[in-house]
């Protein structure tokens, strides 16, 4: 036997102290009485009553602890959407237009995401080359953080940037048979260099999976990407390499899919988080209904309230009993 809260047994112990309280007040008032009259009504049910209502205290006390033993299944059932946050982290994603770089801003609004997932289930992937499931499918806020800080150029092969591959690996970590429930965010500079991405994106369509795109970088002017060695920037034959938001590829795989395209923000405001983009858009989504069973202890304090409010009740009765009793009584000396 376990209780879910334990500190109510302390009261118990004090209802004794408040019985013996109880007689010492009454066995006073009736000494009291003898010296003003020879004849003292006795009431024969005074101890019952007193028995009565101490024992019920203890029970609701009892039962106020809410004693628990044995198992019992509960079937628990939830509203809850599922998305796959796509999170590019190729080279280009280290450059420094948007502040710390793009990649870091990306992270800390997917943490934002994260915190206004509200029951919602998500998964994580990184993709260069090809897309790496992260983080499967979980409400487990800690687990995603964990997983998004872990994320950097690393997480995933090295080689051209892959939107497809991206689309593909994103729509592997959602369950086919809940597509209806099912959304996936892509951030990304927009880099496509092998030219599958609309093959994806209308098969994520066709699934019934809409893809919300986030463009991060200056889709004006291009930023410098830090080199491998962190000694300068990348070249490419003897010049800078430079790179820009590139937002048609996003555009196109958002039409294609039935999604939208969100630009982010190089500076961030509350309108343009991850955060307030998917309150704003993927709410749209349908929530699934999602029926669990989990063995939690079974509550067994109806067990003692029950009786206990009977037996404070009986009580009750026989006080209103005794008292008509000690007045006819005095009526009759």
């Amino acid at each position: 036997m376990r209780f879910a809260f334990p500190g109510m047994l302390a009261l118990v112990v004090l209802v004794p102290v408040a019985g013996l309280w109880w007689t010492f007040l009454r066995a006073r008032r009736e000494k009291a009485l003898c010296k003003i009259t020879l004849n003292v009504p006795k009431s024969h049910g005074s101890s019952f009553q007193s028995a009565a209502i101490l024992s019920g205290l203890v029970l609701c006390l009892f039962a106020a602890s809410r004693p628990q033993w044995g198992r019992t299944l509960e079937k628990t059932i939830s509203r809850s959407r599922n998305v796959v946050v796509a999170i590019d982290v190729s080279r280009s994603m280290l450059a420094e237009d948007v502040r710390p770089n793009r990649l870091e801003r990306a992270k800390a609004d997917v943490a934002d995401l994260i915190d206004s997932l509200d029951g919602d289930r998500c998964a994580l992937v990184a993709f260069r080359r090809t897309g790496v499931a992260i983080c499967p499918l979980t409400t487990d806020r800690g687990y995603l953080r964990g997983a998004l800080e872990q994320m950097s150029p690393e997480s995933a092969p090295r080689g051209e940037t892959d939107l497809g591959a991206a689309i593909r690996a994103s729509l592997d970590a959602l369950d086919p048979a809940a597509d209806d429930h099912n959304a996936v965010i892509m951030i990304s500079d927009g880099g496509d260099l092998r030219g599958e991405a609309l093959q994806a994106a209308a098969l994520a369509k066709k699934r019934g999976v809409p893809i919300f795109t986030v463009g991060i970088g200056d889709p004006r002017s291009g930023a410098s990407i830090p080199s491998e060695d962190g000694r300068g920037v990348m070249r490419h034959q003897g010049s800078e390499v430079k790179v820009k938001l590139e937002e048609a590829a996003l555009k196109a795989i958002a039409e294609a899919s039935s999604g939208r395209y969100v630009p982010l923000a190089t500076a961030g405001t509350a309108e343009t988080t991850l955060g307030a983009i998917y309150r704003r858009f993927l709410r749209q989504v349908a929530a699934k209904e999602q029926s669990e069973e989990e063995r939690r202890a079974a509550e067994r304090y109806q067990f003692f309230l029950v009786p206990g409010i009977l037996l404070l009740i009986i009580g009750a009765a026989l006080s209103r009993g005794r008292f008509r009793a000690c007045a006819d009584g005095a009526m009759r000396h």
